[in-house]
C-alpha cells in the first residue's frame, strides 16, 4: 500500500469540506481534498428532466436499507461539490430562536452550544462567498441584520401578483435568500426552470464546486483527488489521534497521512465512516465514547405541493423566489411551531411521473404547466432511535421515523388553504416520509458535554484530538430552514479556529511547512 503525507486531509468537497478547504488554502498548509466522485460534466443532460429524475444519471449508484431492512436508493450525489451541485441554492441563516430550546408538539428542540451572534460574522462571510441575494427586513422571523451581498431575485409578474394576493390573506411573504452568480450578465444565471435538483450547465449556481473548490486549482498547496473514497480512518496505537486515511482511488488502495483530518462526507456517510473505523480502543466506532455517534439523525419533514387551475397556464419560468415564515415560530392560533413555506422551482411532467408512474406523461405535462409549486417544511426532532447503522458487510442502514407529524400536517393544511384562496383548488401533494435523505443532519452533534455529544463547539471530536467533523452532522437540532448556509458558516468558523490553534502551534514548533496567516 502506497503512503503519502500532507498537513491536512479533508474528506468530502461539499458545503462543509469545500468551504473548509477554501478557507484554509491561504495558510500555505499542504491540503489533500478527497472526493469519492468526479466533476459533473457539462452536457445537455444537465438540464434534461428525464436524465436527472427518471434515469437518475447523477444520483449515487448505491443501495441503503431502512429500519425494516428494505433497500432504497438515497437522494445523494458523489461529485465535486457534493449535494450542493443539486441543491436549490436557498441559503438561509437559522433564526435566532433556533439556537435556543424550542418546545414543539412532539417534544423539545435542544439548544445549541453557541448562539446566533456567534455565527453572525461567519454568516456574513458565507453569504459573500456564496453570492447570496436577498432583502433584509422583509421576513418577520429574521433578526436585525446587515444588507445582503446582492439584491433579491425579483418575482416574475405572475408570482408578484400571487404575492400581493398572499399578502392580502394577512401573511407576510418575503424574498427567498438565493445563491446565484451573475444574474443577467454574460455567462451568468439566466433564471431557468432547471435549478432545483439539476446541476447548472452554466456554473451560475452558487455551489461548493464553483464557489470554493475550483478557485483552488491554481494553488500549489492544495491537491484534489477525485474518485477517491475514504474507507476508514487509522489511529495511533493509543487511539487518541488519527494518523492516516485508507483510500480507494481508481481501485487502488492507498494510505495518506496528516496531523489533522476533517471528515465532511454528509451526516449519514460521516457517521458511517467513523463507525467503520472502529478499533480495539474505539470498539463502538471512532469518536463514539458517548454512544451518540450515528444517533439523533434528522431530516426535515418536507412535502412538495402544487396548486392547479385547469384553464390557467402558469407562464413563470423561474418560480423559486417566495418564502412565508408566518408559522415558523408558532401556529396561526399561537400554538406550537409549524415550519416554513417556500415556492419551488417548476415541476416537469417527468418529475411528477416518477411518483405515479402508471399515469401517462401527457397528463402531467398538462397539469404541471398549470401549476404553482410549493414546499412545506417542518422541523424534525432528534430522536435517539433515529440512527445510522453499519452492518457487518459495511452497508448503511438508516433507521428513521419522522417527528412533528401533527405540526407538519397542520402546515400542509395552511398551504392548502392558501392555494384555495388563490383559486388553485386542484392540488398535488407528495412527501418522501421515511426515505428522506435531503437536509440530513445530527449524527455527530456538537456540545460541551463529552458524555452527551460527539464534537466540541468547534466540531473537534471529544475523543480524538486531531479529528474534526464539518458537515451537518454537528447540528443538535434541524430547525426548519435549509441547512447549507449554516454548514458553510460553521466551516469558516472552524477554519479560523484551526488557523489560530493547530496551524499556529505547528508553525511555532517547526513541525508545519505552512505559512500561518
Amino acid at each position: 500500500m502506497t503512503r503519502q503525507r500532507y498537513d491536512i486531509i479533508i474528506i468530502g468537497s461539499g458545503a462543509g469540506g469545500g468551504t473548509l478547504a477554501h478557507a484554509l488554502a491561504d495558510t500555505g498548509a499542504e491540503i489533500l481534498l478527497l472526493e469519492r466522485g468526479d466533476f459533473v460534466p457539462r452536457e445537455p443532460e444537465n438540464w434534461d428532466p428525464s436524465a436527472v429524475w427518471k434515469d437518475l444519471r447523477y444520483r449515487a449508484d448505491e443501495t441503503w436499507f431502512d429500519g425494516a431492512g428494505k433497500p432504497f436508493t438515497p437522494y445523494t450525489h458523489y461529485c465535486v461539490g457534493g449535494n450542493t451541485k443539486f441543491w436549490g441554492s436557498v441559503l438561509y441563516r437559522l433564526r435566532r430562536e433556533d439556537f435556543g430550546e424550542i418546545t414543539h408538539v412532539d417534544g423539545v428542540s435542544p439548544a445549541w452550544p453557541i448562539d446566533y451572534e456567534t455565527l453572525v460574522p461567519y454568516y456574513e462571510r458565507a453569504e459573500r462567498l456564496y453570492h447570496v441575494h436577498g432583502e433584509a427586513g422583509e421576513d418577520p422571523t429574521d433578526p436585525p441584520r446587515g444588507v445582503f451581498p446582492h439584491a433579491p431575485v425579483p418575482h416574475s409578474d405572475a408570482m408578484a401578483r400571487y404575492v400581493d394576493q398572499i399578502r392580502a390573506q394577512g401573511l407576510h411573504p418575503s424574498h427567498l435568500p438565493l445563491g446565484l452568480r451573475g444574474i443577467g450578465e454574460p455567462g451568468g444565471c439566466v433564471l431557468c426552470d432547471t435549478c432545483n435538483s439539476f446541476p447548472c450547465q452554466l456554473d451560475a449556481k452558487s455551489d461548493a464546486d464553483v464557489c470554493c473548490v475550483r478557485p483552488l486549482d491554481a494553488l500549489a498547496n492544495v491537491t484534489l483527488w477525485t474518485s477517491a473514497q475514504a474507507l476508514r480512518l487509522v489511529t495511533t496505537p493509543s487511539g487518541d489521534r488519527v494518523e492516516g486515511v485508507e483510500v480507494d482511488r481508481h481501485g487502488e488502495r492507498r494510505r495518506v497521512e496528516a496531523p489533522l483530518v476533517a471528515v465532511c462526507c454528509g451526516a449519514v456517510n460521516s457517521a458511517a465512516l467513523l463507525l467503520r473505523s472502529a478499533t480495539d480502543r474505539h470498539p463502538a466506532g471512532l469518536a463514539n465514547s458517548s454512544g451518540w455517534l450515528g444517533r439523533r439523525y434528522m431530516a426535515h419533514l418536507s412535502t412538495m405541493m402544487a396548486g392547479h387551475h385547469p384553464f390557467r397556464r402558469n407562464p413563470t419560468v423561474f418560480q423559486k423566489t417566495v418564502a412565508i415564515n408566518d408559522f415558523y415560530l408558532r401556529g396561526p392560533d399561537g400554538g406550537y411551531p409549524l415550519g416554513q413555506i417556500q415556492s419551488q422551482g417548476r415541476t416537469h411532467g417527468v418529475m411528477a411521473q416518477t411518483v405515479v408512474p402508471w399515469v401517462p406523461g401527457w397528463f402531467f405535462d398538462y397539469w404541471v404547466a398549470r401549476g404553482l409549486d410549493w414546499l412545506a417544511m417542518t422541523e424534525d426532532l432528534p430522536r435517539p432511535d433515529n440512527r445510522v447503522i453499519v452492518d457487518g458487510a459495511g452497508r448503511i442502514h438508516l433507521d428513521y421515523r419522522p417527528t412533528n407529524v401533527v405540526a407538519h400536517d397542520r402546515l400542509v393544511g395552511e398551504v392548502r388553504k392558501m392555494l384555495r384562496t388563490l383559486g388553485l383548488r386542484f392540488q398535488y401533494v407528495h412527501s418522501p416520509n421515511t426515505g428522506n435523505t435531503t437536509h440530513q443532519c445530527g449524527t455527530a452533534c456538537f456540545g460541551t458535554d463529552p458524555g452527551a455529544s460527539v464534537l466540541d463547539p468547534y466540531c473537534r471530536s471529544h475523543d480524538v484530538e486531531n479529528l474534526f467533523v464539518v458537515d451537518a452532522s454537528f447540528f443538535p437540532s434541524s430547525a426548519a430552514v435549509n441547512p447549507g448556509l449554516t454548514i458553510a458558516a460553521q466551516a469558516l468558523r472552524v477554519a479560523e479556529h484551526i488557523k489560530g490553534t493547530e496551524l499556529r502551534v505547528a508553525a511555532e514548533t517547526g513541525g508545519q511547512r505552512a505559512r500561518v496567516s
